[in-house]
């Protein structure tokens, strides 16, 4: 019988939810070099469990940090040994995540009441995946949605392919959640898929595109990281596998691809939340899209949408050379950001990853640009740092309608120049 009573407690321990009580996000602004060397070594330091929403790679970009309660003594003593200045962004993170889990409930009650599904809240994989099945059903003549593979967990992953018919036609993709805890990103592709649908035979751009191309969208990039973001760790990044040698779990999806794979900006420790794995496409989620990118050959252009840094990237992340169509997706991108700025005044940064942000290694821009499609780009959405990865509910279709412009424009730049 004790064996039986400690089975059961092991199982609900590893259910249990992790939660976030005092854990706080701090702001820091490094003032040099020397300084980001600093912040360097505090992320090696594994025993206070720092989670670095931002890196420290420049004194050029602020660096975010979420700080359990329990390391908060320790962090800020170190801070304040070397002279590092910080703020604080988010005094207690688990009320945030309260709040977040609140509103869910009280849409999910709204939903089953009226019946209808609402594209400013958060949802399931369960949910999301029932309502594509209602997009299709909706759209038949343009919507299917297709299975490209399972995932580790074995759940299906699923793209929505919006064709007016054809075989083999120039192609766009866009994906969403690649990183599990960025719920704006795959509610952006939510918005973004009924968008596309429900605009074709209205808005002349969007009908005359998929006259002439197909887009495809994986919403759920990493669906067994999204589903734990959901269940049991709000801020899990990684896909779900099992590293040998390890009791720590998962893979960076966008540090698993063969584009300058395990080098700067990524890291070899099973651990860590940029873990590149053990080998190129060892994720069998990233796996699912190469097959698919590789067998189609007809891609004209690829976007993945993260959150968050306001940003719109092109190659390379793996280094900081400029690749050979720059100057032709830079002012592709700034157009796409002007556009996108002129809804509500959110403003972007526009450059190439390493330029931009940092540099990162084994990322599928990177590696789709040097498969031959050249309008590879990655959004990073809202916001720069108030809320990040908590963005609340009520910014998803802001976020979302603003980022639709981008995308609109990028897609008939490529519509128009892919011939």
């Amino acid at each position: 019988m004790k064996g039986v009573w400690l089975l059961l407690v092991l199982v609900a321990a590893a259910k249990a939810e992790k939660v976030f009580t005092g854990d706080q996000v701090i702001r820091i602004s490094a003032q040099s070099e020397e300084q980001i060397q600093l912040l360097q070594a505090l992320q090696a330091q594994e025993e206070w469990e720092l989670d670095f929403w931002l890196d420290p790679v420049s004194a050029e970009l602020p660096v975010d940090i979420r700080v359990p309660r329990s390391s908060l003594s320790h962090v800020t003593e170190y801070l304040g040994a070397h002279s590092i200045p910080y703020s604080v962004t988010i005094n207690n993170l688990q009320e945030l995540l309260d709040a977040e889990k609140t509103e869910m409930k009280r849409n999910q009650m709204r939903e089953r009441r009226t019946s209808s599904f609402n594209f400013g809240a958060f949802h399931s994989l369960e949910t999301i995946y029932s309502w594509m099945d209602t997009l299709v059903a909706q759209h038949p003549n343009l919507v299917t949605k297709q299975e490209i593979g399972r995932s580790y967990e074995n759940r299906p992953m699923y793209v929505l392919k919006f064709s007016t018919g054809g075989k083999n036609r120039p192609a766009i993709w866009i994906d969403t959640g690649i990183h599990a805890r960025e719920w704006v990103s795959q509610a952006t592709g939510v918005w973004t898929a009924n968008k596309i649908a429900t605009d074709y035979g209205v808005d002349g751009s969007v009908t005359s595109l998929l006259n002439k191309m197909d887009i495809y969208m994986l919403i759920l990039a990493n669906p067994d990281g999204y589903v734990y973001s959901h269940t049991n760790n709000r801020m899990w990044r990684k896909t779900r596998s099992k590293n040998p040698g390890s009791a720590c779990r998962g893979v960076d999806p966008n540090r698993n691809w063969d584009a300058g794979f395990g080098g700067v900006g990524s890291s070899s420790n099973p651990c860590s939340d940029s873990y590149h794995g053990p080998v190129v496409h060892s994720e069998i989620e990233v796996k699912n899209v190469v097959n698919l990118i590789q067998s189609h050959r007809n891609f004209r252009s690829f976007i993945s949408v993260h959150a968050y840094s306001q940003l719109l990237m092109y190659p390379y992340g793996y280094h900081c050379g400029n690749v050979s169509d720059q100057p032709e997706l830079d002012s592709l991108a700034r157009a796409a950001v002007q556009k996108l700025t002129s809804l509500y005044g959110t403003t972007y940064k526009v450059g190439s990853i390493c330029n931009i942000i940092y540099p990162a290694t084994g990322g599928s821009i990177d590696w789709t640009y040097n498969q031959g499609i050249k309008y590879s780009f990655a959004f990073e959405l809202r916001d720069t740092g108030r809320y990040g990865f908590i963005l609340p509910a009520n910014q998803i279709i802001p976020t979302a309608s603003e980022t639709w412009l981008a995308l609109k424009h990028i897609m008939e730049h490529v519509r128009d120049h892919s011939y």
